[in-house]
């Protein structure tokens, strides 16, 4: 293993600690903003809560079963193209010959396989991460369309409101869930600045992180959510 970590010059590993490093913390502070600034993420939360409380008057609940069928189409979808580019990256990891041809014309240099391999580790490992979170978030839109069929449509009934705040809950934790399987794709798509250099890895991460603040805490659509 010391034997392969010696290909990497100091620079490379600093680079991937600044990829993962900001990977983490990017989602912390998008899922625990400032609360003078919150981010979409979390002003969305009380759409959620606002919307299961609608539905318990609404009838029929076409509306909601629609729109609850859609959210999980969109986590179905993302999940399946995390598998593509998932076999995809390993496909490329067993034949490591195209990347060589490509860095031999570049840099007149060839470079051990296990080092292609090494660094498509990195883009493999955060496609998969993006993979089960959106197979988890699917499962949850599953859970909360069950707790949304469970809720009474009389205001009245003592289990309305405890149904309504159970649905709403469920739908924000699968919409975090998703949201976290999105930006494993973004760093999944920062990744692959390594297979350049890892000037070029820093460089995209900067990208993606830049990228998902503006649309996180500086987008139009944010601030079409606080004007309430």
């Amino acid at each position: 293993m010391m034997d392969r970590l010696s290909l990497f010059a100091p620079l490379d590993l600093l680079a991937v600690g600044v990829l993962f490093g900001t990977w983490w913390l990017l989602g912390l502070l998008i899922e625990h903003p400032p609360k003078r600034y919150p981010s979409v993420t979390v002003l969305t939360f009380e759409y959620r809560r606002e919307w299961m409380e609608q539905m318990i008057t609404r009838d029929p609940r076409v509306f909601d079963a629609l729109t609850m069928n859609g959210l999980r189409e969109g986590t179905a979808f993302f999940g399946s193209g995390c598998m593509i580019a998932l076999g995809g990256v390993l496909a490329l990891m067993s034949n490591t010959q195209s990347l060589d041809a490509v860095a031999v014309d570049l840099t007149a240099s060839a470079h051990p396989e296990v080092l292609w391999q090494i660094k498509l580790l990195a883009v493999a490992a955060l496609l998969t991460h993006a993979f089960l979170k959106f197979v988890w978030a699917n499962r949850l839109f599953g859970y909360c369309a069950i707790t949304m069929a469970a809720t009474p449509n009389d205001i009245t009934d003592p289990k309305a409101k405890t149904r309504a705040r159970q649905s709403g809950e469920i739908a924000n934790r699968a919409a975090v869930n998703f949201n976290r399987g999105l930006r494993s794709i973004y760093f999944s798509l920062a990744a692959l600045g390594w297979l350049l250099s890892p000037y070029a890895l820093i460089a995209t991460t900067a990208v993606a992180s830049f990228t998902l603040l503006s649309r996180e805490f500086a987008s139009t659509s944010r601030e079409t959510l606080r004007d309430t």
